[in-house]
């Protein structure tokens, strides 16, 4: 999950399972994807032969997935290398690779890993030749994590789709399925061969502060749908796709970077909501499965988080799904798997409990020598090494990377961001826009009688995925389909005096769109939007995350779920609002009564059009 924005929701309460299922019944489907296992392969004999010349440290270096700082593999910015002198040891990610062997590494656009495509595709080809060049070198698995949508590490001009929940709301297998292909494409051209995506947890709860929209819905069928569509897409490409975050996130109050959530769902709830994403992304031919740090008493009653439970990595998600693939664990510096244990036995409890690759420690010097010691004074056997190490051989093979690891700077311009592709993103985006109220006829605004328009609102920290705030991004979009749109931002928790500024420059104009983002019984964003319906304008909210808000804005006589604010979803919102396309997103999650769970507002499969 990695350092993604957090922020309350619309309602702290948790729908009943029978809410759960009474919304979903009725909108599943049967699945279609074909059973596939990562049995051994002919190839396996080059593959045991290339460990059988590893080094132990060598073989421990494998394991491993690290961050590094710099847009260079051998000469980033001084400040990069300050940052890797100061969190590894090491001046770049060259070093980084001769002093650990590692075989991965993790890019982030907080890291300088992702500045522009053509950058990528050399920072990556620096990475494989540093590799290459070691004894025994071997290929790098480079990774990311492009759910799209609210976490989104390669920004503009690579093509950037509309998140999962917006997926969801489509429908669409297809959609996803090119999603995945597209966006498989342009990070392979660039050199990442690893995306931490799909997101296969079912959000049933309101108040997840870390899941939410990167979910694709609530039903847990659609769920598995789309994440098997996303999978093929992505792997047809060349992408080994990442199914997240086993056994399932979906249902937490507490975000496991800062804190350890415990999920209360049975046994058999498990079975019936939780688990059937990820048996679909088994069949799908998944090439690596992340786990969650989180705590699952239903499944293992130690009390140890996911990441370190055999009883869940290896008996239910190895024995029962039948899955041999990679299994990653979500970051090792995150709160949620360092509660329990220290940074220096959590990744050796996390290869006890089955998992092949461990993702960025907040050491790797301790965690690396960790696992060493723990092979020499017997804890673990390098027997149990060999193992692990042979999962990622054969994903890396399967994938290409030991014969042409190498991105191909010529390509990247032809294949990174092309019109075509950006017109089948904005397509897609279309078919997500979800209608949930419209009294009177309120949309689409009419250019002749409601030409001046004031856009204001909440203003999140922007992912990769924007060109700035979203009042900014939906005024430009609107004046560009004929109005005349002026953007206030008020900000996610509105003081007193920007209101009182809204409202008066709300008087100036013929109609108001306001951005929402995830509105609380107490925020002050339902004040402001109240008081601009005290105007007598027309008013129109656009949610650009959670599609919660519209329980918290019962009087607003127009509703639109964006489900998030990056420029591709929120241009089609604008489309929509100004009638150039017809909503068709239907609600993949429920909206309960913040007051009373139980009372469904607006089921799965909810949406209007005009």
């Amino acid at each position: 999950m990695h350092d993604t924005s957090t922020g309350s929701t619309g309602s702290t309460a948790r729908p009943s399972r029978r809410a759960v299922l009474t919304a979903t019944a009725g909108l599943t489907a049967a699945l279609t994807v074909p059973a596939t296992a990562h049995a051994a392969t002919p190839g396996d004999r080059r593959l045991r032969a290339l460990i059988s010349r590893m080094t132990l440290e060598e073989k421990v270096g494998q394991l491993f997935v690290m961050r590094v700082y710099g847009h260079s593999a051998t000469a980033p910015d001084q400040a990069d290398i300050d940052a890797n002198l100061k969190e590894i040891g090491v001046r770049t990610a060259a070093e980084l690779i001769a002093k650990y062997r590692v075989g991965g590494i993790i890019y982030f656009t907080w890291a300088h890993n992702t500045r522009d495509p053509h950058q990528i595709a050399d920072l990556s080809n620096g990475i494989q030749r540093a590799s290459l060049d070691q004894p025994r070198g071997l290929p790098v698995l480079i990774a990311t994590d492009q759910e799209h949508g609210a976490v989104c590490r390669v920004g503009k001009p690579a093509t950037l789709f509309p998140g999962a929940m917006a997926i969801g709301a489509g429908g669409s297998r297809s959609d996803a399925r090119t999603l995945g292909r597209i966006s498989g494409a342009e990070l392979r051209a660039m050199g990442i061969n690893q995306d931490y995506s799909p997101d296969a947890d079912v959000n049933v709860n309101p108040a997840n502060p870390v899941i939410g929209v990167r979910s694709f819905g609530a039903d847990p069928d659609a769920v598995a749908e789309l994440v098997a569509a996303e999978v093929r897409g992505y792997q047809s490409a060349g992408v080994a796709a990442t199914a997240k975050h086993f056994p399932g996130h979906g249902d937490t109050a507490v975000d496991s970077h800062y804190g350890f959530p415990v999920i209360t769902h049975s046994r058999e709830l498990w079975e019936e909501l939780d688990a059937v994403p990820f048996r679909a992304a088994v069949r799908a031919g998944i090439d690596s499965v992340m786990t969650a740090h989180i705590q699952f008493p239903a499944l293992d009653g130690s009390g140890d988080p996911a990441t370190l439970s055999q009883p869940i990595v290896t008996g239910i998600l190895r024995g029962e799904l039948g899955y041999d693939g990679v299994v990653i664990t979500d970051s090792l510096g995150m709160q949620g798997v360092r509660t329990k244990y220290g940074d220096d036995r959590v990744p050796v409890l996390a290869l006890k409990a089955g998992v092949d690759q461990l993702l960025n420690p907040p050491s790797l010097d301790v965690a690396w020598n960790a696992v060493l010691t723990a092979v020499r004074e017997g804890e673990l056997t390098e027997a149990r090494l060999d193992e692990s190490i042979l999962r990622i051989l054969r994903l890396k093979d399967r994938r290409g990377l030991l014969d042409d690891p190498w991105a191909d700077p010529a390509g990247v311009d032809g294949t990174v961001g092309t019109e075509a592709h950006l017109a089948r993103a904005g397509r897609i985006a279309e078919r997500t826009t979800t209608l949930l109220v419209n009294e009177a006829g309120t949309l689409p605004l009419d250019r002749r009688r409601q030409r001046r328009l004031l856009v204001v609102g909440a203003d999140p920290a922007s992912p990769s995925g924007t060109t700035g705030p979203p009042t900014g991004v939906l005024a430009a979009a609107l004046t560009e389909l004929g109005f005349t749109a002026t953007a206030l931002s008020t900000g996610t928790a509105p003081s007193a005096a920007a209101v009182d500024k809204a409202v008066a420059a709300a008087r100036d104009a013929d109609a108001v769109v306001v951005a929402t983002y995830n509105v609380t019984a107490s925020s002050t964003q339902r004040t402001l939007v109240e008081r601009l319906l005290g105007t007598g304008r027309p008013v129109v909210a656009v949610a650009v995350r959670n599609p919660y808000d519209v329980a918290q804005l019962p009087s607003v006589p127009a509703f639109l779920a964006a489900y998030c604010w990056t420029d591709v979803e929120l241009r089609a919102a604008a489309r929509v609002i100004a009638g150039r396309v017809r909503p068709r997103g239907k609600l993949p999650v429920p909206v309960q009564r913040p007051d009373d769970p139980s009372r469904v507002l607006y089921p799965i499969g909810y949406g209007l059009t005009y």
